[in-house]
C-alpha cells in the first residue's frame, strides 16, 4: 500500500507540473490564446431517440496540412491538439427539427445530449429516410465580449428501421497504416504526421462504401461506426483523413484521454471498445451488424465476446491479418475463429481488402457488380 501511495502522489505532482509545462510551451512555439469553439462529434440514434457528444474548446487553430509538411508542423498540430484548453460550464443549445434541448459542459468540456423524441408524429418519423440529418449547436454563455452567438450546423446519423444492418469498425491498422504493434513507427505516423500523409489500405474506400450502400435499389443507407482508442483531440485528423480518401462518414467514437502518467497507466483498451459498443448495439436493436477489425491488438478477443453477449446480432467478423508472421497470435486469433463459427457467425481472417469484400458479396450483403469494379480500378 505505501508503495502505491508513493506512486500516486508522484503521478499527483506530475499532472500539477502539466499547467506549467504547458505554458512554456506555448510560448516556445508562439500560441496566442483561441477564440472560443465548438467540437461536435457526429452523433447516431433513431428517428425516436439521438446520442450527441461534442466540447467546448478554445479553437486551437489547426491548419489543414499539406502531404510534405515538415514534422515541425506537425507537432505543433499535434501539440495543439492536446494542449487545448476546455471551457467548463458553457451553456449550449441544440436544434433538431422543432425540438430543443440545452446543456451545460462539464470539466473537461465535454456535453452529452439525449434527444428523446418518442412523441413525433408518425407521419414525420416516416419521412425520415435520409441517414444524414441536420442538426444546429448554439454556444449561449460564456460569449466574447460584442459577438455574436456561435452556431455550428452539422449533421446526424439517424439509423431508419428500414437499414439492413451496421457496421462497426475499428481504425488504426483496420481502415489505416499505423503500424500499432511498433511503438516507435506508431508514434511516427500517428504523431509525426497529418491527415494527408497516412494511408489507407488498397479497397478500404470501395468495400465501405459498398457496405453502407447495401444491395441495389435500397434508399436507406446502412450506418457505419468507427471505433478507435485515439483521444477526442484527434478527431478532426480522422473525420479529414476519410474525407481526403473518400471513406464514408460514420460517428467516430474514440476516448477521453490526458497526457498524464495515470491517465496511460489505467487505460484497459477491451474495456473501452466494449463500452463505446455496446450502447450502439442496444440503441439499435434489433439490427444486425458487420464487425471489422485487425489482429494487431485484441479486436477478434473482443468481437468473440459481443456475439456471446448478443447472440443473433452479429452477421459477419472481419480481422485484417496485420500479424501473419506472429505465431502465437495466428494459433491464437485461429482459435477465436473456430469458437465464433461454431455459434453460427462468420468469421474471416483478410490479408487483403478484396477477400472481405467477395465474402460479403457472397452472403449478399453487398452488390457483386462492385468487386469486378474495384479489380479494375
Amino acid at each position: 500500500m505505501q508503495g502505491i501511495r508513493l506512486i500516486s502522489a508522484a503521478m499527483g505532482r506530475l499532472d500539477d507540473l502539466q499547467g506549467a509545462v504547458k505554458e512554456k510551451l506555448s510560448d516556445l512555439l508562439g500560441l496566442e490564446e483561441d477564440p472560443i469553439c465548438i467540437m461536435f462529434y457526429r452523433g447516431y440514434g433513431t428517428p425516436n431517440h439521438l446520442h450527441i457528444k461534442g466540447r467546448v474548446l478554445q479553437d486551437q487553430g489547426i491548419k489543414l496540412r499539406e502531404e510534405n509538411a515538415s514534422v515541425w508542423k506537425n507537432i505543433r498540430n499535434m501539440y495543439r491538439r492536446f494542449e487545448s484548453d476546455e471551457v467548463e460550464g458553457a451553456r449550449l443549445r441544440a436544434y433538431f427539427g422543432t425540438a430543443q434541448q440545452e446543456v451545460v459542459t462539464d470539466d473537461e468540456g465535454y456535453f452529452n445530449i439525449e434527444f428523446k423524441l418518442s412523441d413525433r408524429p408518425v407521419e414525420a418519423v416516416q419521412k425520415d429516410s435520409q441517414l444524414w440529418q441536420p442538426i444546429t449547436l448554439e454556444l449561449l454563455e460564456p460569449l466574447p465580449q460584442h459577438s455574436e452567438p456561435i452556431k455550428v450546423d452539422s449533421e446526424i446519423m439517424v439509423v431508419s428501421e428500414r437499414a439492413q444492418f451496421g457496421v462497426i469498425s475499428d481504425i488504426d491498422d483496420t481502415i489505416m497504416h499505423t503500424a500499432a504493434t511498433d511503438l516507435l513507427k506508431m508514434i511516427r505516423i500517428a504523431y509525426l504526421g497529418n491527415e494527408r500523409t497516412r494511408r489507407p489500405f488498397p479497397g478500404v474506400a470501395e468495400f465501405y462504401r459498398a457496405l453502407q450502400q447495401g444491395q441495389p435499389g435500397d434508399d436507406n443507407k446502412n450506418p457505419i461506426f468507427y471505433v478507435s482508442s485515439s483521444a477526442w483531440n484527434m478527431y478532426d485528423l480522422f473525420e479529414k483523413f476519410m474525407d481526403f480518401n473518400h471513406i464514408p462518414c460514420g460517428s467516430i467514437l474514440l476516448r477521453d484521454i490526458e497526457l498524464s502518467p495515470a491517465n496511460l497507466l489505467s487505460f484497459d483498451h477491451e474495456s473501452h471498445k466494449a463500452e463505446q459498443i455496446t450502447p450502439i448495439l442496444d440503441s439499435l436493436a434489433p439490427l444486425p451488424f458487420i464487425l471489422i477489425g485487425d489482429s494487431g491488438q485484441k479486436d477478434a478477443w473482443i468481437y468473440q465476446q459481443l456475439v456471446k453477449d448478443y447472440p443473433d446480432r452479429i452477421l459477419a467478423i472481419y480481422i485484417r491479418n496485420v500479424t501473419p508472421n506472429d505465431a502465437k497470435r495466428q494459433h491464437d486469433l485461429e482459435a477465436i475463429a473456430q469458437q465464433v463459427r461454431a455459434t453460427g457467425c462468420e468469421f474471416v481472417v483478410f490479408p487483403e481488402t478484396q477477400v472481405a469484400m467477395e465474402h460479403a458479396i457472397a452472403h449478399h450483403w453487398i452488390d457483386g457488380a462492385l468487386s469486378l469494379q474495384t479489380k479494375q480500378s
